[in-house]
């Protein structure tokens, strides 16, 4: 599966904060199990919760956000994937201005994600997630610019040439 964030309406967030473009959802038989969305953070305030869900929120451009919660704060700095509870109240603040970010949001009873930021050579498993960031990506005969991306349908082998967010999407075994 595709997609190209220039193609993909941005639809605005309830509180005025900014948009979302929903690149890529993975479903099952009991619903939505994943979701991958492209977030324009345009003004501070409450960050949305989801609830039961896992995020791994990456800045892609801008100087990141501080997550302030009751009893936490999280930095979201540019290139480092955060991954936390979806559920908690955070408010977001700017470390400096407006910011770009790449937000996976995943049921933890159904899969395990970990992201990471890559250049050069790597491997991509059927169900990971690929997104360009900068630069350009081969993989597996398809090619990708700044804003396309995939859900990997086969094992491949992937060249960037510039910054790619690939997220290895694992489904735990079923327990007997």
């Amino acid at each position: 599966m595709r997609f190209d964030a220039a193609e993909i309406r941005p639809a605005p967030w309830k509180n005025g904060g900014g948009t979302t473009r929903e690149l890529a959802v993975g479903q099952d038989v009991s619903g939505q199990i994943w979701r991958l969305s492209l977030a324009e953070i345009a003004r501070e305030g409450p960050f949305s919760s989801f609830a039961g869900q896992w995020r791994i929120h990456t800045i892609i451009s801008g100087q990141g956000l501080r997550l302030m919660g009751t009893e936490e704060t999280l930095e979201a700095l540019p290139l480092a994937p955060l991954e936390f509870d979806g559920g908690i109240a955070l408010d977001a603040r700017f470390i400096e201005g407006p910011c770009r970010a790449v937000n996976l949001i995943y049921d933890p009873r159904h899969l395990a994600a970990t992201a990471e930021v890559r250049s050069g050579s790597f491997r991509a498993q059927c169900g990971d997630l690929v997104f360009v960031i900068k630069g350009a990506l081969a993989l597996g005969g398809k090619n990708f610019v700044a804003g396309q991306g995939a859900a990997v349908e086969a094992p491949a082998h992937a060249e960037a040439e510039g910054t790619v967010l690939h997220f290895e999407i694992r489904v735990p075994p079923k327990e007997t």
